[in-house]
């Protein structure tokens, strides 16, 4: 197995999608093309690599607009949460094989209902779309959803090793990805030790930035 994996800017709000493959196999994923399926579908081209799935993190409109497109260009399905009703279903647990590489489905509820993030175990990456960005994390529209996204995010901490890079979906941070080790470390949304703090933090979000100089 010879691991490629690309971050790509994918327009929009700062999106980034991902190229996942296993140039041995000759196979690979495009993770949420969304505003740019042709530069996803050429780089997957340029690398010799057959995409297999277009995978969606969530089915927010700036992660899926490009599925149309990106579905016309490699002829596969998406492979997204079952409340999203694709083609091929990832829910809780489900593993997704790319030759050799094998993506892990986990069920993160919070930013919105039909949320996964994306593990692959042997390179320690973990995709977190928009549940866990840098410094920072997903929108919720309620207190309840501010609650589920503390679970979901509880979750990578105790799931997901420290070691693991963190690659989401915008650019939002001081940089482009992270690992979980840092962000456990100095992200204030997961320094919270509960999800009172959590909460308030969501709550005074403005503030905190203001004081601290973060954008």
């Amino acid at each position: 197995m010879q691991l490629v994996f690309e971050q790509i800017r994918a327009g929009g709000d700062r999106n980034f999608g991902y190229l996942l493959g296993d140039r041995s196999a000759r196979l690979a994923v495009l993770i949420d093309p969304s505003y740019s399926p042709d530069t996803f579908v050429a780089r997957a081209t340029e690398q010799g690599l057959t995409v297999s799935y277009v995978i969606n993190t969530h089915g927010h409109p700036d992660h899926t607009n490009g599925n149309e497109r990106a579905v016309s260009l490699t002829g596969v399905g998406i492979a997204a949460h079952p409340l999203l009703r694709p083609a091929t279903s990832l829910a809780d647990g489900a593993r997704l094989a790319i030759g050799s590489l094998v993506l892990r489905c986990l069920h993160v509820p919070g930013h919105c209902d039909d949320h996964i993030a994306l593990y692959e175990e042997t390179n320690r990456l973990l995709i977190t779309g928009d549940l866990l960005f840098v410094g920072k994390v997903g929108g919720t529209g309620s207190d309840e959803d501010a609650r589920i996204e503390w679970r979901s995010l509880q979750r990578l901490v105790s799931e997901i090793p420290d070691d693991a890079t963190v690659w989401p979906g915008h650019d939002y941070g001081a940089r482009p990805s992270s690992t979980m080790a840092l962000e456990k470390a100095t992200n204030p949304f997961l320094v919270c030790r509960t999800v009172d703090e959590f909460l308030h933090l969501k709550q005074t979000w403005a503030s905190f930035k203001k004081q601290y100089g973060l954008k």
